[in-house]
């Protein structure tokens, strides 16, 4: 998968594009000019722009994602522990648990998802 840099703004038009897919382009100019105050050029150049990068396509009025919400952030993810934490997850799970406690119950979660891993793999 491409490695998508996209600034907060791109970030937030592709969430609403992922919220509201397929959406036909006219109703996503409205629905950006109601929650991002755009005018209609505006999100058709940032849906140009990320058509371009290959995250979004507008095929016929109707605007849909190419890359899930799901991969695009889980991609996000992988960029941030390889680039900040050389690649450890145990690592960027430590620092991010000294900084946020987490409850009992997002501990069970995570180790039931480590569990399932283990029985897959």
């Amino acid at each position: 998968m491409k490695d998508f840099e996209l600034g907060a703004i791109q970030e937030r038009f592709a969430d609403i594009v992922w919220e509201h897919e397929p959406i036909a382009s006219g109703e996503l100019a409205k629905k950006c000019e109601k929650e991002l105050n755009w005018k209609r050029p505006t999100t058709y150049t940032v849906l140009r722009k990320l058509c371009e990068k290959g995250l979004l396509q507008n095929s016929d009025g109707i605007v849909s994602s190419v890359i899930s919400r799901d991969e695009f952030y889980s991609a996000k993810s992988e960029h941030i522990i390889e680039d900040s934490y050389r690649g450890s997850l145990p690592a960027f799970v430590a620092a991010f648990i000294s900084k946020k406690s987490i409850s009992a119950e997002e501990a069970d979660e995570i180790q039931k998802l480590i569990d399932a891993f283990k029985k897959e793999g």
